[in-house]
């Protein structure tokens, strides 16, 4: 529905945008406590900028304000690990442009949430959740945050994940680190809020920042997404420049945005896609300047679609069950087709290969960032040795035997990875090509992963099964998840999986999707069910 304006007695509503500003002085700092931008859009946001009824400090204000009533305080999600001390200084300066007449992208004066493995210079640290590296201050922006500062985003601060993106321990809590406790689901705060993007997941949806970064190896923006009810999209490895991030895998990491519109990821998709000299990947992108994944989203369409679902997923959970055939049966009524396919099995065979090919990466991988950074463990072992030293505070539920596997291992001229790496990675990627070729598909799909599970400390998390978004990982293919609906008050989210850079087209996909469903709700922060 086109959005209509309203005026009544000095203040201003936008017809299904979640907002109202109340008599609002643009020129002060100051905000009314009327002022509610949850739910708002880039585009509303732009447009209240644009008419001059708030200014980017004004929404700055608001969002800290929130993150402090409702992360630090109140239902105290815990999602944000660090605000930015400079984020109001930083919306000034930004203001001072636009009243100037300079507006550098659609992401000017866009308040912004970054997951803290990601370099980001200032006061902040890069800590990956980790004790050992909480002095970690960056000298020099991650590649993708050159870009965001550019384009005149304003950071917020950076979100809590698992520590070491969960490659520490095969027994971690999803969303808990050592560095900043652990974050909870803002649906049902006893539940998980899943992968180690928890942080950029439970923000988003629990409207902290407009928009936020995560990063993924193999579920860590789509589980999230799937669980807190956003949108979120993993790129083709090599659409988003990696360098200055924390590393696990070469040839799986890509961070991604998480949003609550499928329009709002696509925008961040496209602005900070680029060529990095530093991460020779993205040398591989066919697209040349800034791509354009959005001006003909209004157009988009399920008809004629079609669509491979893995047959294991349609018999899983009686509820979730009902779900995804209501879901299947809006679907086909938009003139899209559904095939039952298998890419499930495939992809658990993958798995022993994927994770020693990870073990292997993240050895390489992180004793290079480690060596690059004014950070006192300078390797893996160092921080086997940190982790050993300061056991009570970093160690106090689940050990590191993941670190301690990858640290035996040698480097990645060994015959044993490259052979893994060939027996997933390029597996994974015949298994897709091939299911998508046979059978003219134009989208792989399938639940993201099942109920949100209840936070265990000690046990680590409960996989609740599906998880389609795996295959996509291995293979380095992107993967867009948008929510899908409820059961029981607990969010479960759709994934759409393609090629190599075929980003424009699932996007379109997940927009139509998005458009039939609405299944977007704001939580209700409730403590259990």
């Amino acid at each position: 529905m086109k959005r209509r304006k309203f005026l009544h007695h000095g203040i201003i509503t936008l017809a299904g945008s979640g907002f109202i500003l109340a008599n609002c002085n643009p020129d002060r700092n100051t905000i009314s406590n009327a002022l509610d931008l949850s739910e708002i859009t880039l585009d509303a946001l732009q447009k209240m900028y644009h008419s001059k009824s708030l200014t980017v400090s004004q929404a700055t204000q608001w969002y800290l304000d929130r993150i402090s009533k409702i992360d630090r305080s109140g239902p105290k999600i815990n999602s944000v690990i660090e605000v930015n001390p400079d984020a109001l200084k930083d919306a000034n300066a930004l203001d001072a442009e636009f009243k100037s007449g300079k507006i550098r992208s659609a992401l000017h004066g866009i308040p912004v949430l970054v997951k803290d493995n990601i370099d980001v210079t200032g006061k902040m640290s890069t800590s990956a959740g980790s004790l050992a590296l909480k002095d970690n201050k960056a000298s020099r922006d991650a590649f993708i945050i050159e870009k965001l500062k550019s384009a005149g985003a304003v950071i917020l601060g950076k979100t809590n994940l698992s520590e070491w993106a969960n490659f520490r321990s095969s027994r971690s809590s999803s969303g808990w680190s050592s560095r900043g406790g652990q974050t909870l689901n803002p649906y049902v705060m006893d539940r998980s809020p899943c992968g180690s993007s928890s942080g950029s997941g439970a923000s988003v949806a629990a409207n902290l920042c407009t928009i936020a970064i995560g990063t993924e190896t193999d579920g860590s923006i789509a589980c999230p997404s799937s669980m807190c009810c956003i949108v979120g999209i993993k790129p083709t490895v090599g659409l988003w420049s990696r360098s200055g991030i924390i590393p696990i895998s070469r040839t799986q990491d890509t961070a991604g945005p998480m949003a609550r519109t499928v329009k709002d990821a696509a925008v961040l998709l496209a602005l900070l896609s680029g060529i990095d000299e530093n991460d020779p990947v993205t040398k591989r992108n066919p697209f040349k300047g800034k791509p354009d994944f959005i001006s003909q989203l209004d157009q988009a369409s399920l008809s004629g679609k079609r669509f491979g679902i893995d047959k294991t997923f349609l018999k899983k959970h009686e509820k979730i069950d009902k779900l995804l055939h209501d879901t299947l049966e809006n679907m086909k009524s938009k003139g899209a087709t559904i095939i039952e396919v298998d890419f499930n099995k495939p992809n658990d065979d993958l798995g022993n290969d994927e994770t020693n090919v990870l073990r292997y990466e993240f050895k390489d991988g992180i004793n290079k960032y480690l060596a690059s950074h004014p950070v006192s463990s300078k390797s893996l072992t160092d921080l086997i040795q940190y982790n050993n030293d300061h056991r009570d505070s970093t160690m106090p539920y689940f050990m590191q035997e993941t670190f301690l596997a990858s640290d035996t291992l040698s480097d990645l001229s060994t015959p044993a990875y490259l052979t893994a790496l060939k027996n997933s990675h390029d597996k994974a990627k015949q298994v897709m090509d091939d299911l998508l070729k046979t059978h003219h598909l134009d989208a792989l799909i399938g639940p993201a992963t099942g109920a949100p599970w209840c936070i265990d400390k000690i046990n680590g998390d409960r996989w609740t099964g599906y998880g389609a978004y795996g295959i996509a990982a291995v293979a380095g293919y992107p993967s867009i998840t948008v929510p899908m609906g409820f059961i029981d008050e607990l969010p479960i989210g759709m994934s759409f999986m393609s090629t190599a850079y075929d980003e424009e087209k699932l996007i379109h996909i997940a927009y139509a999707f998005e458009q039939i469903t609405k299944a977007r709700k704001p939580p209700k922060f409730i403590k259990t069910i």
